[in-house]
């Protein structure tokens, strides 16, 4: 396993949200995330594109099509604060792949 899987293990995350992957008709991804399994995070679908990396904190592979509440780690602590403000962004892996709406932050003392 990646070195970065093993430390999401212990980590806290951001952020959690309730995330969906597209299914694979629909544009999304044809195999599941893993543990480990980081993309860009975008807070608009419009061009010019802006990402911000994360690590998803997946206990189990999340499918095309399922949804789930979801831990994320950001690699810039920068990066929280605007997908806080934004409440809601998409998931980008050479296209959308997926969307995520948050639900909770982490206190504002650990970030």
């Amino acid at each position: 396993m990646p070195i970065m899987a093993d430390r999401l293990r212990g980590m806290t995350p951001h952020l959690v949200a309730d995330v969906v992957l597209y299914s694979t008709e629909s544009g999304g991804k044809r195999i599941p995330a893993l543990h480990g399994f980081g993309c860009p995070c975008m807070v608009s679908k419009t061009e010019p594109l802006l990402g911000y990396d994360a690590r998803l904190i997946l206990d189990e592979p999340l499918h095309p099509g399922q949804a789930r509440r979801i831990g994320f780690v950001f690699l810039h602590r920068a990066s929280v604060n605007v997908m806080l403000e934004a409440r809601h962004f998409f998931l980008w892996e050479g296209k959308f792949i997926g969307e995520a709406t948050v639900v909770r932050r982490r206190s504002a003392s650990r970030l």
